[in-house]
Order: structure tokens, then C-alpha cells, then sequence
């Protein structure tokens, strides 16, 4: 995802400009946005040459080509989304946009088709001991157990690869050969993988402690035990323009109480509300950090991901969250591992 600061205008902007920008820029459209950075729609050299051939001059104003009803993508939408929607209308850009309609960037379709190898470090954390899986993880680590006839390790790793983040290092402990002997070191599902080991559980921030080479950009960091079809660089870009120190992927969970709830002050009945559902927002296991977040894990000592959250807002540093919406699953207990497998072909096939 671009960003739109070369390509932007206003309704006070004219042919002209627009017709500069796209001359000038390696993109094929301007957009038009309000005060509030608001997308009012977009202009391409086919609404300008339309434009003047009806009679319109290059001082009009933008505003009289303006499509304003223009192919947009969101944060929420899939690589696989985004392909489909460009190449229905056969386009070369997409807007993504934010809740609100504000543009957040524009996505170009080549770099989907074949994405560029992007610096970000993922970090897989696959060490965990899967207890709750038991018997079928007491020969295969979790992350190995297979989903779709590959293991749940496997899909994560090729979803990344899908976007350009071929940097893997895999975080692991119990019966890390397994791990190892499958993957080696990468160049089979065209990635580059290197390792580090937890001789004792560190917690998910604590094993951050472990790196042997410290990432010079922002980084992914995930539970190898998720099935997910977020866009990893729609993540990584919004944690960019959020200026933000990390960011957390967040999923909205409800839970039903199965009583009546009774409202009372002191003894007194102000209302009774049967069965309510109350709604939170949960972490869902995946986060984007700053490599300065390193510095405040401490060494050789467990220390979970709401830890280190908890320590860089207390220091004022700015933590923010990502709201997911695709496709998500903690393989955490067999009913989840039999749902998966049941879902598996028609999510990520």
C-alpha cells in the first residue's frame, strides 16, 4: 500500500492539477478528499481526456470529472478481495479506505500479483507444548498438526510469503527437531528461515529477549497456533500510519450470561434483562512492533504480550489495536482443531 500524499487533491483543485499529477506521478489516478482526509472519489486520465473533449478546460474545476463513486478496499479485505474487485473492473489501483471513508493508502494490483520482498521480521511463536490437544500432540508439536493436509505452520508461513514478508524466525522448545527437519531453513516454501530456542517457557514477549539479530523495522510477531486470513500488509501499513510504538490485533468476542440478570440498588429491583450479551474485544495473538519495544523486555525472565503492553503505555508510548474481521481460529482445544479441518478448503483453498 502507497501513500497518497503525491496524489492528492482537493475540490478547489483543477483539471490542470490533476492532469499534473498523474503526468508527473508513477500512479495512474488522483484522489479527491475532504478536510477530514475523507475519499470524495478519484480521477483518472480517462475522466480528463473525457472531460475535455467535452469542451471542459484545464482551469475547471476538478470537481466537474470527479467519479465519485469509485472501487474502493478496505483494511478488512483479503489479498484474494482486493484481486477480485481489480480485476472485475480491470484496475491498476485501489483506494484502501478506513471505516470512516478516509483513504488510508492506495494498493497497487502488481505489487498483489507478485509482491515485493518487504524488510519486516516475522517472529512465530512455536514452542508451546499444545496440552490441551492431547494425544495428538504428544508425538507432533501444534503447530505441526495438520489442517487442510499441511500443518497449521505451513499455511501461516505461505500467508506470509503471499505478501512479501519472507523473513521468518520460528520460536521454538518442544520437540523443535520436528519443526526443524520439516522447514530446515526455508528455501522450500521460498522464505528464509532461522531459529531460536526457549530452553525454558519465556512468555511471548519474553522470547523477543532471545533474537540474536535485532530487526531494523517494524515486525510481526504471532502464535503459531492460528489460522488466519488477515492481510498481513494492510497490518503492517496501518501500524505505520498509526505513528505507533505496537499494535495489537484484537477480535470482538461476545458471551451470553444464561440467567436473568437482576439490576438492584440496595434491595430494590430497577430491572431484570434476561440473557444479556456482553460484548469485549479479545487479543487475537498477532502484533506489530517497533524494534525499540525490545528494550523493554527484560532478560532471561518470563514476560507475556499484555505485560509488555502494559509497561509501554505506562511510559506514555503509543499502543493502538487493529480490529480483525476476516477469517480467525485459536486451535487451541480438538473442538477447535475439528473445525478448522472442517473449514480449512473453503476459507484458504
Amino acid at each position: 500500500m502507497k501513500p497518497i500524499d503525491a496524489i492528492k487533491l482537493s475540490l478547489t483543485s483543477t483539471i490542470r492539477d490533476a492532469l499534473q499529477i498523474i503526468n508527473n506521478g508513477a500512479m495512474q489516478m488522483a484522489v479527491v478528499v475532504n478536510s477530514e482526509g475523507k475519499l470524495l472519489g478519484t480521477v483518472t486520465d480517462g475522466d480528463i481526456r473525457r472531460g475535455l473533449l467535452n469542451n471542459l478546460r484545464l482551469e475547471d474545476s476538478v470537481e466537474t470529472i470527479l467519479h465519485t463513486t469509485p472501487t474502493v478496499a478496505t483494511l478488512s479485505d483479503t489479498k484474494e478481495d482486493i484481486l477480485q474487485k481489480a480485476l472485475a473492473k480491470k484496475l491498476h489501483q485501489i483506494p484502501i479506505v478506513d471505516e470512516e471513508y478516509r483513504v488510508l493508502g492506495i494498493q497497487e494490483i502488481n505489487d498483489l500479483i507478485k509482491p515485493a520482498t518487504k524488510p519486516n521480521m516475522v517472529v512465530l511463536m512455536v514452542g508451546g507444548l499444545g496440552s490441551r490437544l492431547r494425544p495428538l500432540t504428544e508425538e507432533t508439536p501444534k503447530p505441526m498438526l495438520k489442517v487442510g493436509n499441511k500443518p497449521i505452520l505451513q499455511t501461516i508461513v505461505e500467508k506470509f510469503a503471499e505478501y512479501g514478508f519472507n523473513e521468518i524466525v520460528l520460536c521454538v522448545n518442544y520437540k523443535s527437531h520436528i519443526i526443524q527437519d520439516y522447514f530446515g531453513d526455508g528455501s522450500a516454501f521460498g522464505v528464509n528461515i532461522t531459529y531460536i530456542f526457549e530452553e525454558e517457557r519465556m512468555g511471548t514477549a519474553g522470547a523477543l529477549s532471545l533474537l540474536t539479530t535485532l530487526p531494523n523495522e517494524p515486525f510481526f510477531v504471532m502464535n503459531g497456533d492460528l489460522l488466519t486470513n488477515i492481510n498481513f500488509d494492510h497490518l503492517c501499513n496501518y501500524h505505520l500510519t498509526q505513528n505507533a510504538m505496537a499494535t495489537m490485533c484484537v477480535r470482538e468476542y461476545d458471551f451470553q450470561v444464561p440467567y436473568g440478570v437482576v439490576n438492584m440498588e440496595g434491595n430494590t429491583i430497577l430491572s431484570i434483562q434476561e440473557k444479556p450479551v456482553h460484548k469485549f474485544f479479545v487479543s487475537a495473538g498477532i502484533y506489530m512492533l517497533n524494534p525499540d519495544v525490545i528494550r523493554y523486555i527484560p532478560k532471561n525472565q518470563f514476560y507475556d504480550m499484555p505485560s509488555l503492553f502494559e509497561a509501554l503505555i505506562q511510559q506514555d508510548q503509543k499502543a493502538v489495536s487493529f480490529p480483525i474481521r476476516e477469517y480467525w481460529l485459536d486451535i487451541g482445544q480438538m473442538e477447535e482443531y475439528e473445525r478448522a479441518n472442517q473449514e480449512y478448503a473453503g476459507v484458504f483453498q
